[in-house]
């Protein structure tokens, strides 16, 4: 291969892509020759008359070729940006979405208006309380609970034994691993019947097997069917979900969990239990029911209420 410049290569990458009608063309081609020179992007712009050299140029229009193809980028450089900290993710793992960052957002919210209302200074730090992720994949949230409260304890839970393995190299890499305890688990049957959290959060598989032909060829090809598809509907599994997590939080604790984008009619009347109280919904930047999240029943004489909070 004839030697080539930085701003050739990314000019003739993002052709690629776009040629071949990848989204986000122009980012992706950048994230892929920022992974494989080991630049920063400052220096990338700031040298673009640099010079490739045959190994960096080779393995760069590689990994082009694999985009244009449908490979996610997050899969050819191996990492993905959620919280603020960067994530290890594999084919076994759901790569994080911006929008999780929302669940816990909610999250953090819901303990700090907890505490209020009990009239409790702020826990800031979450000493002696107990959180529970359920459905960790990649451990994107537990680890983001890990770091808002240096002092709380979590579990994070999958039926995958790959994506355990995933979040674990991501919370020891993180600094969390000994915060975080990772158990198989198919929702909480195999949490202890004893156990009870003070927080149980959850992005669970929410697509319908019948719109799996709409999913980009990206989501459809190559993210874990076990972590996309909650059955032909897409929302079957909430109402267990909803179950268990009643069984295992403290009275007062909270439950937030993501939802998918047509979900909120079959998931909403879930609540409607003297089990729940305090049910609050918050829609994404685009206006979509993203996160519904409640308080269990028993710690105040609040009264069943929804509220629309738009992020």
């Amino acid at each position: 291969m004839a030697p080539i410049t930085i701003q050739v290569a990314l000019k003739t990458g993002i052709g690629k892509l776009r040629a071949a009608q990848v989204p986000s063309e122009t980012l992706a081609a950048e994230l892929l020759l920022l992974h494989v020179t080991n630049r920063n992007r400052t220096l990338l712009y700031s040298r673009p008359e640099n010079l490739l050299s045959e190994a960096e140029a080779q393995e760069y229009f590689t990994f082009i070729e694999k985009r244009a193809a449908g490979v996610p980028t997050q899969h050819l450089t191996g990492k993905q940006e959620f919280w603020g900290m960067e994530f290890a993710v594999t084919p076994d793992v759901l790569i994080p979405r911006p929008e999780t960052e929302h669940l816990v957002e909610v999250a953090l919210d819901r303990l700090a208006l907890r505490d209020l209302r009990s009239q409790h200074k702020q826990n800031m730090t979450g000493e002696g309380l107990l959180f529970g992720d359920i459905g960790t994949g990649s451990g994107c949230i537990a680890c983001a609970l890990a770091k808002e409260f240096a002092a709380a304890k979590i579990y994070a839970l999958d039926l995958s034994p790959a994506a355990l393995a995933v979040a674990q190299r991501n919370a020891s890499g993180l600094g969390f691993s000994d915060r975080i305890h990772f158990l198989e688990s198919n929702l909480c049957s195999a949490l202890s019947p004893n156990l009870r959290f003070d927080l149980i959060v959850s992005n669970p598989p929410y697509i319908g097997r019948r719109e799996a032909a709409t999913l980009a060829r990206e989501v459809r090809e190559h993210e874990p069917e076990l972590a996309l598809f909650g059955g032909e509907e897409g929302y079957e599994l909430y109402a267990d979900l909803v179950t268990q997590s009643a069984a295992h939080l403290k009275p007062g604790g909270i439950l937030v969990l993501e939802l998918g984008h047509d979900s909120l009619s079959a998931v909403r009347p879930l609540f409607d239990s003297p089990d729940w109280t305090n049910v609050g919904l918050t829609s994404d930047l685009a206006g979509i029911p993203r996160v519904v999240s409640a308080a269990k029943s028993g710690a105040s004489p609040e009264r069943y209420t929804l509220r629309h909070d738009v992020t």
